[in-house]
């Protein structure tokens, strides 16, 4: 029997699992870095362990102290989460050697599907449909593209899509290079690139006692860095093929079955648009994306795995699939920018609770360079698809999320695209379609104008700020939205608001402002934080009137775009470079950054070297004109 439970984890899937442990009646314990002290699944646990450090390295992938922190706290079972130790089978067996329940497969289905390449022999030699797997030297033009990744671990890391020969070797040694800072094992392999195949994966939950189900699929096609951002359940694909789903399901049990597996697992295939599929990998854990699975059948898969780990069995067959559930990721990240990861304080974080929001922060966390850059994932689930996809953008556009960019208004922008309506979800989507519309103007505008009452609201005493018997100069204030400035002139006098456009301000106070716009009513929620003014969903950056010449960079300058360590110099001072040649590579939050040239010219300065730690802002390496 198990009674207290110990996650190896953080974040939301730690929050997510303590729920369920706490509705079976379990105490719960937590184990968390120095960074994450103050993090909200650390709270909610009955009791916490400290691991010394930050980076992932010293913290949740030390197998020995995360152990040791279970017995000392007299947990009798681990769940593993997703990430870190969850896919380690080294990891697993300790914790069986300890006494300890492992909650999560057998340690030998664990290695088996732990590397791809050995993987996909077992797959094939058990009758599922694999795709052919190109060893790097046998790679020719004719089998271009293709995709070059890691055998061990997942996540995008490791992964790269090469169309030209000549490329192949440097892709390669990156890509083996950065699996082998991830996951501790740099072997790549290769294999046929399907630039708009459909991502399809099956739901596998198998008891000690041979039962397997297939609980229903979901698409996860809509990916960036080949990291999924939208999942939903069912498959738009397998839905328009009726005839797929059988053959996934046989296949996703086969696969199961090949390796004794017990307890919940995902079988991933590559599907082309006639509903061919091939098997990618196995993830021998809980997925990120499983709540829709859960909206779309009633069960809760975290709680199975508890059953399982018991020794309980399982009914013959799994409930139905009902229903349609969206599930989007929430990142602290800016899509318009590279996808670059964003850190910081998170001021605020509300979702409406009409949907389902399974979360890793709260008002008031702090965003690290340390980990992912996933805040949440919020779930929509209905009757049918469309109403699914229409109320959750909604949802995304009314959250408060203030303090850090992220990738909200891209969600929202997906979920209301006529091709995802459409049901035409394949991994190029962004490729196809870009990320996202730029900010409407008008509305930045309106903001900006917004701020500035609010502003000048709460500077009052006695009449309105600005105002004058005599109207003279105007009021004037700059915001700054991504890299553009708006400028907000605008009088107060007797008469009311006067600035250009057929604009009546209504009322106005430091946290909402009422302007009718012509002749419509409009209302604006206004929160403002040190360096930051949150209007509705749009972010603005105050603009000082005087800049401290202290803070400007030369001509050039190359700054680093967030904290990370440079894991990667590719130039040396005085060579010459040509605008978008990649100098420097930065890693943050387990992404990968490139630090190009921004116009042709020699390199004047290196301030960095790998290895090293640097905070956002830092100038890298300065670029000068070629002389």
């Amino acid at each position: 029997m198990i009674s207290s439970v110990l996650v190896a984890n953080r974040g939301e899937i730690a929050r997510r699992v303590f729920r369920t442990a706490r509705s079976l009646g379990l105490s719960t314990v937590a184990v968390y870095s120095t960074a994450d002290a103050a993090a909200p699944f650390v709270d909610e646990a009955d009791a916490a362990v400290h691991l010394p450090g930050n980076a992932p390295g010293e913290t949740y992938l030390r197998a020995e102290p995360i152990v040791e922190a279970a017995l000392r706290a007299g947990a009798d079972a681990v769940h593993p989460g997703y990430g870190f130790l969850s896919e380690n089978a080294a990891f697993a067996q300790a914790v069986l050697d300890a006494g300890l329940t492992w909650v999560g497969p057998p340690v030998d289905a664990i290695s088996s599907m732990g590397s791809k390449i050995e993987s996909k022999k077992l797959m094939a030699a058990a009758g599922v449909p694999v795709l052919a797997e190109l060893t790097p030297a046998e790679v020719s033009a004719a089998d271009l593209p293709v995709l070059v990744k890691a055998s061990a671990g997942g996540g995008g890391r490791g992964m790269r899509v090469v169309s030209r020969l000549e490329d192949l070797a440097g892709e390669i040694e990156a890509a083996s290079a950065e699996a082998l800072s991830a996951f501790g094992d740099g072997t790549v392999f290769c294999e046929r690139y399907l630039a708009a195949g459909r991502h399809i994966e099956v739901q596998i939950m198998a008891d000690q006692h041979g039962t397997i189900w297939a609980v229903g699929e979901r698409e996860c096609s809509i990916q960036r860095r080949h990291q999924k951002v939208v999942e939903e359940a069912p498959s738009p694909l397998v839905e328009r093929i009726p005839a797929m789903r059988p053959l996934l399901f046989d296949a996703a049990r086969k696969a199961a079955a090949a390796i004794n597996y017990v307890g919940a697992g995902t079988v991933e295939f590559l599907a082309d648009e006639s509903g061919e599929f091939y098997f990618l990998e196995m993830n021998t854990r809980l997925q990120v994306e499983h709540p829709v699975t859960e909206e779309t059948t009633g069960l809760d898969l975290v709680e199975l795995q508890f059953a399982v780990a018991a020794g309980d069995r399982l009914p013959p067959e799994p409930p139905p699939t009902v229903g349609h559930a969206i599930e989007v990721r929430l990142y602290a990240e800016d899509p318009q920018h590279d996808w670059q990861p964003q850190t910081g304080v998170l001021h605020r974080f509300e979702v409406d609770s009409s949907v389902r929001v399974d979360s890793g922060v709260a008002d008031g966390s702090v965003v690290s360079p340390y980990y992912d850059a996933m805040l949440a994932k919020v779930i929509a689930y209905g009757t049918d698809r469309s109403t699914v996809a229409r109320r959750l953008a909604g949802v995304l556009d009314r959250a408060a999320i203030h303090g850090v960019r992220t990738n909200r208004e891209l969600l929202a922008w997906v979920l209301r695209h006529p091709a995802f309506l459409a049901g035409e979800t394949d991994t190029a989507f962004f490729d196809t379609h870009g990320v996202g519309e730029p900010a409407d103007e008008r509305a930045v505008r309106l903001a900006a104008l917004a701020a500035a009452l609010a502003d000048a609201a709460g500077r009052r005493t006695g009449l309105p700020s600005g105002w004058r018997n005599l109207a003279s100069q105007p009021q004037r204030k700059s915001y700054r939205v991504g890299e553009t400035t708006y400028d907000v002139e605008y009088r107060l006098t007797r008469d009311g608001l006067v600035v250009d456009g057929d604009i009546r301000l209504l009322a106005s106070s430091p946290t909402r402002v009422v302007l009718e716009v012509d002749g419509v009513r409009r209302v604006f929620e206004v929160a403002a934080y040190d360096g930051l003014v949150c209007v509705g969903p749009i972010s603005l950056t105050p603009v000082p009137r005087f800049v401290d010449p202290a803070t400007r960079v030369a001509a050039g300058s190359l700054v680093a775009p967030m904290p990370g360590t440079v894991i990667r110099v590719g130039v040396a001072v005085g060579e010459v470079v040509k605008q978008g040649q990649p100098l420097l590579w930065v890693e943050a939050m387990k992404m990968e950054h490139v630090i190009a040239a921004p116009a042709d010219g020699v390199v004047g300065a290196l301030h960095v070297e790998a290895g090293q730690q640097v905070e956002v802002g830092a100038v890298l390496a300065v670029v000068g004109e070629d002389v």
